[in-house]
């Protein structure tokens, strides 16, 4: 017999589980200099005194609490049994480091939450984010004792904890000041499923009090006490006998409860009726910048290249915060002229070489970049050095610059022709004219002309005519020369 497939609200619910059972955390802010114990709240130092009374080494603790006060442990996620980061050390590619912690099993689940809703105090410091000290005392143990945390790294040290783990627990310890329901979610339930566990518990837990106390001889309840008046419109409290039992088959606060107050509320049409709305507020101001993606570790069997995400996410990051910048600049309200995007289509090698340039700004060939040329050689049919000339092109002019590397144009009569005889008033070199380079090939010194009449400087050996874009582009020509036998 086929399964009935899980109804829409069934599907959302457990979408709902899923995403409650798992939180990713932003990178802590470093605190250098900082001293003291790392942990403020006595939960969090338990967890430490967890992690301290384990370690092997206290050399790497030492480095590990070193790390967190730096700011070396990127986005942590935490799951039910696992806590995962990727930890920055001494090698560009950071390392992946795990903390496992054993969870609940229903039994014990069960016995905790019974005794946090069978107590208001305990349920309203948990609500107030603070760890009643009466859990750490059940038979349930929620904090870890000696033992229970169990590090994983990805760096080639074997210590138990290694640096990197012993920093992404301290780390843990900041989390856990300010959310111990981060605990409970180490230990098996999310924040959601908690408080609907809990309010269902607290819900039944009244109910039986409140049955007990309906069924309770009338001698054995205290008595109650309205307000009646008295002469000159004043009142009084007056006692009277406890009243007869009332029907149990109708619950208290029922709408159909003898006496219960009417239940107000707002007729569809009225609420979905039209009606005028304030205008939305102006939008945020862009940042001064993008923002930089977290560096991914490395790691085998994965089904992405690491630094290739991380190449796309820079890019997407870059390009989003042009748009954004743009529109920006252009005002809010209806009014406002059509944004075009500041990125518009380029055939696959332009694109390419867009990429490198922008996404890993800096001229040094480092094995990254390196690495990325030989890739992007391979995909595109060109050579390392080909796409290393293009990348400085790039970098030079953008789209311009890339087109004057490989493409000379003949400019029309006046700017071009005029440059020479601007050279040769301020004393410079006197270079050869063709097509629209002026060039020195005995210095090694060029000048090429653009469409947007700008100058862009390039260099070669003497003798090789292997030309290489050197400098910003500048819209004199003298300009452009001194800068260029300047370096």
């Amino acid at each position: 017999m086929t399964p009935r497939p899980a109804s829409g609200r069934a599907a959302a619910a457990d979408r709902l589980a899923r995403a409650d059972r798992s939180r990713t955390f932003p990178p802590l802010p470093a605190r250098p200099g900082a001293r003291g114990l790392f942990a403020e709240s006595w939960w969090g130092s338990a967890w430490l005194d967890a992690l301290e009374t384990t370690a092997l080494d206290s050399a790497r603790l030492a480095r590990g609490r070193t790390y967190a006060r730096d700011g070396h442990v990127d986005t942590i996620n935490v799951a039910p049994g696992r806590i995962v980061a990727t930890v920055r050390g001494s090698r560009p590619r950071p390392y992946s480091a795990e903390i496992r912690l054993r969870t609940l099993t229903e039994q014990e689940w069960d016995g905790l939450l019974g005794s946090i809703a069978a107590d208001p105090g305990r349920l309203t410091e948990l609500l107030a984010k603070k760890l009643p000290h009466a859990l750490a005392e059940d038979e349930v143990r929620l904090l870890p004792g000696p033992g229970d945390l169990v590090p994983r790294c990805s760096c080639p040290d074997h210590g138990r904890p290694c640096k990197h783990a012993a920093a992404l627990c301290f780390q843990m310890a900041r989390l856990l000041d300010a959310d111990p329901f981060v605990l409970l979610l180490m230990r098996g339930r999310g924040e959601r499923e908690l408080l609907d566990d809990l309010s269902r518990r607290n819900t039944a837990h009244t109910a039986r009090e409140t049955r007990v106390h309906t069924h309770a001889p009338a001698a054995t309840r205290p008595p109650r006490h309205r307000r009646g008046p008295e002469a000159g419109g004043e009142t009084r409290d007056a006692v009277t006998a406890p009243s007869a039992p009332a029907d149990l088959g109708v619950a208290p606060g029922d709408p159909e409860a003898p006496g219960a107050p009417p239940v107000g509320g707002v007729p569809a049409k009225a609420a979905l009726a039209d009606r005028p709305r304030p205008p939305l507020p102006p939008p945020l101001p862009a940042p001064a910048r993008p923002g930089s993606p977290p560096a991914l570790p490395d790691g085998d069997g994965l089904p992405f290249d690491p630094a290739a995400l991380e190449f796309l996410t820079a890019d997407a990051a870059a390009r989003a915060h042009a748009c954004v910048s743009a529109a920006a600049s252009t005002g809010h309200g209806a009014g406002r002229p059509p944004v075009h995007s500041p990125f518009p289509a380029l055939p696959p090698w332009e694109d390419a070489i867009r990429l490198a340039a922008t996404a890993h700004p800096t001229a040094g060939l480092t094995s990254a970049t390196r690495a990325l040329y030989r890739d992007l050689a391979a995909a595109t049919g060109r050579t390392t050095t080909d796409v290393a000339r293009s990348v400085a092109a790039w970098r030079q002019g953008g789209p311009e610059g890339l087109a004057l590397l490989d493409a000379p144009w003949d400019p029309p009569a006046g700017d071009f022709d005029r440059a020479r005889s601007a050279l040769l008033a301020a004393d410079l070199p006197a270079l050869r004219p063709r097509h629209n380079h002026l060039t020195d090939a005995d210095r090694g010194i060029q000048l090429r002309f653009g469409h947007d009449n700008r100058w862009y400087p390039y260099e070669s050996e003497p003798g090789t005519e292997d030309w290489w874009p050197t400098g910003p582009a500048d819209p004199d020509p003298v300009g452009a020369l001194t800068t260029l036998l300047a370096r």
